[in-house]
C-alpha cells in the first residue's frame, strides 16, 4: 500500500460503450444496425473478452498512479500479455474497494491484507487477494540507543495510534522483546492487550512519531516509512524492524485485489505476477527509497491469510 499522504478526491469514471441509435426509415435502421454491430465487435475486442475468455483491457485502481513504475508495468502488460492497462488514481484510501465492488474497477493495488480484512468485515464484502507485491518493514528508530536490547527499563517508546498501525507497532515491540501481548497478539491488538512490558508504550499520531524521537521526548519510536523519509531519519537509526518473512508480517503483505468472482481470472493473475518483473521492481524501489521487500505468495495462501485476519477483525469488534 502506498504510504503517501491522503486527501479527499474523486475517482475517474471508466468509459462506457456507446448506446444504440435509431432512425425514421427502415433503411436507416438497417444501416445503423450494421454500424452498431461492427462497433460492438470493435468495443468487444478492445474492452471486453476474447474467445479465450481473457480480458483485453483492465482497469486498475491505485493510489500512486503518478509513479513511473506504473508506466513500466503498463508497457509490460501490453507487450507480454496484449492487455491495455487503464489506471484510475485515488487520493482517498476509502474509495478503491467500493469502486471495485461496484465494478468501476477490475482490480486494485494499494492495500495490505490487514486493511482488506478490515474493509471486508466492516463493509460485509468478499474482495479477494490474487497476488502479492511487497511488504514494507516497520522500523523502530532511536537516536540514542543502537539496538532494542539497550533500551532501559521504563524508557518511553512511541507507536502510531491509528487502527491500522497501532497493532503492528505493538507486534514490532513484542518481536523486539520489549513487551508481550495477550495470547501473542493479533493484527488488531491495542495497548490494552499489553500483558508485560519492559518499556512504557505511548501512542501518538503517526505524523508525530518521527519528531518525538528526534526531540528526545521518547527513547525510541516506531515510524512509518513516509514519515521517516520526510523527517530524514536514516536507515542506520533503525534499531529493529519486523521480519518481512515472519508470521507477524504476513498481514502486511501488499496485494492485488479482485472481486471474488474474478479471483481465478487468468489475465488478472498474470497481471499481478508482472509486478515481480525486475524492471517494475527497480522502479518500486526507487519510489520507496529501497525499503520494499518483494514477496511472491500463492493466491491460495493469501486468501487463507485473509480468512485468518478477517476472523481476528470480527473478534476485535465483539
Amino acid at each position: 500500500m502506498s504510504t503517501s499522504s491522503i486527501a479527499d478526491g474523486s475517482p475517474e469514471e471508466p468509459q462506457l460503450p456507446p448506446r444504440r441509435g435509431g432512425g425514421r426509415r427502415r433503411v436507416i435502421w438497417l444501416v445503423a444496425g450494421a454500424v452498431i454491430v461492427v462497433a460492438a465487435l470493435v468495443v468487444g475486442l478492445v474492452l471486453g473478452t476474447g474467445g479465450d475468455g481473457d480480458t483485453k483491457a483492465v482497469t486498475i485502481g491505485v493510489t500512486d498512479g503518478s509513479q513511473p513504475y506504473w508506466k513500466t508495468f503498463s508497457a509490460l502488460a501490453k507487450k507480454k500479455l496484449g492487455v491495455t492497462v487503464k489506471l484510475v488514481n485515488f487520493t482517498d484510501y476509502s474509495q478503491p474497494n467500493p469502486a471495485l465492488k461496484e465494478k468501476r474497477l477490475d482490480l486494485n493495488e494499494f492495500q495490505h491484507i490487514q486493511y482488506l480484512a478490515n474493509y471486508n468485515v466492516s463493509a460485509h464484502d468478499d474482495l479477494q487477494p490474487i497476488g502479492a507485491t511487497a511488504v514494507y518493514p516497520l522500523p523502530l528508530y532511536s537516536l540514542k540507543y543502537h539496538n532494542a536490547a539497550a533500551l532501559p527499563a521504563g524508557a518511553k517508546v512511541a507507536i502510531p495510534n491509528d487502527a491500522i498501525n497501532e497493532a503492528r507497532g505493538l507486534l514490532v515491540l513484542q518481536a523486539a522483546k520489549l513487551i508481550t501481548l495477550k495470547a501473542g497478539g493479533t493484527a488488531f491488538s491495542s495497548t490494552s492487550d499489553i500483558a508485560t512490558h519492559k518499556v512504557d508504550v505511548v501512542t501518538l499520531d503517526a505524523s508525530q512519531t518521527a519528531g518525538a524521537v528526534q526531540s528526545g521526548s521518547v527513547a525510541a519510536s516506531v515510524v512509518n516509512n513516509n514519515y521517516a523519509t520526510s523527517a530524514k531519519l536514516s536507515q542506520s537509526d533503525a534499531i529493529f524492524q519486523d521480519d518481512p518473512s515472519s508470521a507477524i508480517a504476513a498481514p502486511y503483505v501488499n496485494v492485488f485485489v479482485a472481486r471474488a468472482a474474478d479471483q481465478d481470472n487468468p489475465t488478472y493473475l498474470k497481471l499481478a505476477a508482472l509486478y515481480q518483473d525486475p524492471s517494475v521492481q527497480k522502479g518500486v524501489q526507487k519510489a520507496n527509497s529501497g525499503t520494499a521487500v518483494f514477496r511472491t505468495v500463492a493466491p491460495a495462501r493469501l486468501r487463507a491469510e485473509l480468512t485468518t485476519v478477517e476472523k481476528q477483525a470480527r473478534a476485535a469488534t465483539k
